[in-house]
């Protein structure tokens, strides 16, 4: 080996200490994977690095060219099978993603301090943070104005009316993340067959609420609609069109 065991546990001591500073500010906000996982994460980065650099040498006996990359990068490919465990689906909402991101760039971490890159290491740690700490704040700020909003419409089940609600999200920049589509019922009162539309979306910064209920009050067949929760008469929408 062109390493000695000095220099090797120095290595791996840096990857506990990389992986670790990342690993508690997950830990600190309770997230799937946290102070253990990621120092586990760096520091077997970086022995794999260091087995594939300066493992093999002296078993072949320099009679076969080594490539170092080769081991290594698949630590890249497998680190995605771990990440993907962190990723939760709740109610049509994806959490997780940035703990799977935080995994894998200690994952990168690791392989760098394994190869004796320490400089790029601890700057890439500090930027880890940084994103994580300081532009945390700044995206839940733009989150709470980029809030999922819920609308439920209870509607005649008339031929074409879904593509017409669909028609008037996408002209105001909803997202559609969820539809639900409650059975149909057949109410005397109204005289025809009657179906609940739920809808959970993804609004845009400035969205103007009242004009989409305006619009959608207007469409024929629309008997309720309810924005967050609350019910908005079609007298009173329809009045302000």
């Amino acid at each position: 080996m062109d390493i000695n065991y000095w220099e090797v546990a120095l290595r791996l001591l840096l990857a506990v200490l990389f992986g670790g500073i990342v690993g508690f500010e997950r830990e600190s906000h309770n997230r799937p994977a946290g102070f253990r996982t990621h120092i586990l994460v760096c520091v077997g980065s970086a022995l794999i690095m260091m087995l594939s650099a300066y493992g093999f040498a002296n078993l072949t006996g320099g009679k076969y060219q080594v490539d170092p990359s080769r081991i290594a990068a698949q630590v890249i490919t497998g680190i995605g099978f771990l990440g993907a465990g962190t990723i939760l689906q709740q109610r049509g909402s994806i959490r997780g993603l940035t703990t799977a991101a935080s995994l894998w760039v200690v994952s990168g971490i690791g392989l760098a301090v394994g190869i004796g890159f320490y400089g790029g290491a601890a700057m890439a740690t500090l930027i880890v943070l940084i994103s994580l700490l300081l532009l945390g704040r700044v995206d839940r700020a733009i989150l709470s104005q980029r809030r999922v909003k819920s609308l439920r419409i209870r509607a005649k089940d008339r031929p074409g009316l879904m593509g017409r609600v669909a028609g008037i999200l996408g002209d105001l920049k909803l997202n559609i993340r969820r539809i639900e589509l409650m059975e149909e019922t057949y109410e005397p009162a109204v005289g025809y067959e009657v179906i609940n539309m739920e809808f959970l979306l993804v609004a845009p910064l400035g969205l103007n609420s009242n004009q989409l209920l305006r619009r959608l009050a207007c469409l024929d067949g629309i008997l309720e609609i309810s924005w967050q929760g609350e019910d908005f008469p079609l007298k009173s929408l329809s009045d302000e069109a």
